[in-house]
């Protein structure tokens, strides 16, 4: 099993692997393999550029809290008190932290959470709204891979959770 599958999704989340969950995993290491790529890539890329690994972690952090998965939150905690650069990026972590007066970091948290709680109110003009507050094309490609990333993966724990209820 891969590092962000057993941390995260099953021993902290409480899934028990048998039954039919274990039927439905049997022979699929390959999704496995891909979700912790992925989770690396996220998370963890050569070029971080204007998004560090610490904030990243934060965001991600900050995500899982915002969709109320507790086990994957304390997951994307520990990357994040692991991971090099200024305490101050953990208050990114606290949904109800706002970025303060630092209008580059109020527009990616906005962003974030308007993502994250309410998709279908995201529109067109969202975009120029990041720009306007001076975060880069290629930040905001690199904020959208996390969010996708954490969507991603909060989606798969709760399908996972579901299934070994069912047992």
């Amino acid at each position: 099993m891969t590092d962000i599958f057993e941390t995260a999704a099953v021993k902290a989340s409480g899934i028990q692997m048998d039954g039919p969950l274990a039927d439905a995993l049997s022979g699929r290491s390959d999704i496995l393999t891909m979700t912790q790529q992925a989770h690396d890539a996220a998370l963890k890329p050569d070029e971080p550029g204007g998004l560090s690994h610490k904030m990243r972690a934060a965001l991600s952090c900050r995500i899982a809290r915002l969709s109320q998965e507790e086990p994957l939150a304390a997951h994307f905690a520990t990357l994040m008190d692991s991971a090099s650069g200024p305490t101050e990026i953990g208050q990114i972590a606290d949904p109800a932290f706002d970025g303060g007066s630092d209008a580059w970091l109020r527009a990616i948290l906005r962003h974030t959470d308007l993502v994250t709680t309410d998709t279908k109110a995201v529109v067109a003009g969202d975009i120029p709204a990041l720009t306007d507050a001076g975060v880069s094309e290629d930040d905001i490609v690199r904020l959208s891979e996390v969010v996708a990333f954490l969507s991603y993966q909060i989606r798969l724990t709760i399908g996972l959770r579901l299934i070994g209820d069912a047992s």
